[in-house]
């Protein structure tokens, strides 16, 4: 098993999380903006624009974001090559879960400081080596050090679940956080207090 170190995402390690995305994978054209977005952009505006050109404005505004200090996340390392990603931040940096509607069907309102986790990459060279839950208790550790709260998670429940970025039911079991809900037809949302 090899060993690996984390680092948040700042602009210092702005370059490692665009090597990352840049590799071939199916979060190329991501850049892990999705969930930082109220909603969708304009057809309008995304209609015209092929797959770099939409990772290119995708990289502009998480670039944006990183400069600005409102985007969270841990980067995994083997040795010098960053090797996987999880994103996390206060509910207000990722405001495009308020917007579903089984999200809003829930109902359910907190007093306490609100923190997502939405999204997992791991380099293929790295699957099934725990990158994933080493990047997720880095996450914990750094909201912990921010203050702490209520710590939402939304993982798959079943293998080949075709939103696995998500991460795993199972893995944050493991970390003390309960199934509130589902979510969807393969989803739960999982919460624990930080």
């Amino acid at each position: 098993m090899a060993s690996f170190a984390t680092k948040e995402l700042s602009k210092r390690t702005w370059s490692d999380f665009e090597k990352l995305f840049r590799e071939p994978g199916e979060w190329g054209a991501c850049w892990c903006v999705y969930y930082q977005r109220p909603r969708p952009l304009s057809k309008t505006v995304t209609a015209h624009l092929n797959l770099d050109q939409r990772a290119a404005r995708n990289r502009r505004d998480k670039k944006a974001m990183v400069d600005k200090g409102c985007a969270h996340g841990i980067l995994v390392y083997s040795g010098r090559e960053p090797v996987g990603w999880c994103q996390y931040g206060p509910k207000e940096e990722l405001p495009r879960i308020d917007a579903g509607r089984k999200y809003r069907n829930l109902g359910s309102s907190l007093d306490e400081k609100l923190w997502r986790i939405t999204c997992f990459c791991v380099d293929r060279t790295y699957r099934n080596q725990e990158v994933a839950r080493v990047s997720l208790d880095a996450a914990l550790e750094s909201i912990k050090k921010r203050g702490g709260g209520t710590v939402e998670a939304f993982p798959v429940t079943r293998r080949g679940a075709l939103a696995s970025w998500f991460g795993t039911e199972s893995m944050f079991r493991e970390r003390g956080f309960e199934v509130v809900a589902p979510f969807g037809k393969s989803n739960v949302l999982m919460r624990r207090r930080i």
